[in-house]
């Protein structure tokens, strides 16, 4: 006899290519059905989810909060995900929703800071949003701690809700650690958008004051409001950001990534990029660091903000042997797989079995 599936409905914000890999995941190895409210005006990416069977998605616009609503009752969902509490409408309708006795998980990459403003909203959440969500779904070990002082207790908080879409990123490792075996590739490059919380200016100095380069070469990669000052920098060569499916030709040509970053609540490129089997250079301000980077052993962390420190940790690369990156390159592809897409949902379905 089979068994009912389950359903699940994401009250989400912009659905990325790391959320579909989720979403196959519930349907083809859990049962489950996937409902996806998305928003579709003023998106900041242009991606499109594909059309897979088992997941149904509906545009926020055509929606009321009272119509909203009306969806998730008719739906009957086992669970209810919802992009945190930026989204009023969202919360509003996770109100109602609790109250019909259904688990409603808010996912956060929110790092605690310890702020005035943080401390503020602390408050306010625990008075009008925390009644909206039965339980946290947090990256990892620093938005815990938020969770913690959001007021949820252990068996409330789950984690690791972003994953990389290991079916991208294995296979490039595989295809292109064979040709780094015979001449390993002297690039440092980043990938992302080309902002001030970046660290970009960070990097930048840095790889202006290491006066022995040797062969190596630094690539960036992205687009952003710094993209034309990025742009007459001498010998850094910038390039337009590139899909997914060409990562593949970036990696084969690199040698260490790295992440400057000076606010970075996650950083799900470490996963990606870890699982592609590239050394990391990133900075102590990157929520992933301590799950995907361990210094000395596939890459380093340096102190946000801090060009001296990354100019050291880049010249440790620099003088570091070929054997020594492809094995740290190998070591990397392994971190990688510590979280995956079959993980995540079940970390999430794991609420239903407490």
């Amino acid at each position: 006899m089979e068994h009912a599936k389950i359903k699940i409905l994401y009250l989400y914000a912009e659905v990325m290519s790391y959320n579909v890999s989720v979403f196959r995941e519930y349907v083809q190895n859990n049962n489950a059905e996937v409902h996806v409210v998305q928003w579709d005006l003023q998106k900041k990416t242009p991606y499109k989810a594909p059309e897979m069977q088992g997941v149904t998605y509906y545009n926020k616009s055509n929606f009321t909060e009272k119509s909203l609503f009306d969806l998730a009752q008719n739906l009957k969902p086992h669970l209810v995900v919802t992009s945190g509490w930026m989204d009023k409408m969202y919360v509003r309708t996770c109100i109602k929703i609790r109250k019909l006795n259904i688990p409603v998980v808010a996912v956060s990459d929110t790092q605690y800071y310890n702020s005035l403003r943080q401390n503020l909203g602390r408050i306010y959440f625990k008075f009008f949003y925390k009644k909206a969500f039965s339980h946290l779904w947090v990256a990892g070990a620093y938005q815990y701690e938020y969770a913690k002082k959001l007021g949820y207790q252990n068996n409330q908080i789950i984690f690791n809700f972003l994953s990389g879409d290991l079916s991208i990123f294995n296979p490039i490792f595989k295809n292109t650690i064979n040709d780094k075996t015979k001449k390993y590739p002297h690039q440092f490059f980043y990938a992302g958008r080309f902002a001030s919380e970046k660290g970009l200016d960070t990097l930048l100095q840095a790889w202006q004051n290491i006066t022995h380069k040797k062969d190596w070469t630094l690539c960036l990669v992205g687009n952003g409001p710094l993209q034309n000052q990025l742009n007459m920098i001498p010998n850094v060569k910038v390039l337009d950001f590139v899909q997914t499916h060409e990562f593949q030709d970036l990696v084969a040509n690199s040698g260490c990534f790295v992440l400057p970053s000076k606010m970075e609540p996650w950083a799900l490129v470490l996963h990606e990029f870890t699982a592609a089997g590239l050394p990391i250079i990133c900075s102590d301000a990157c929520g992933a660091a301590p799950t995907f980077v361990v210094s000395g052993y596939n890459g380093y962390v340096f102190e946000a903000g801090n060009a001296l420190d990354l100019q050291h940790k880049m010249q440790k690369i620099i003088e570091a042997s070929d054997e020594t990156l492809l094995e740290m390159s190998k070591i990397s592809h392994k971190l990688g797989q510590r979280i995956d897409p079959e993980t995540i949902a079940k970390n999430s379905l794991s609420i239903l079995i407490q």
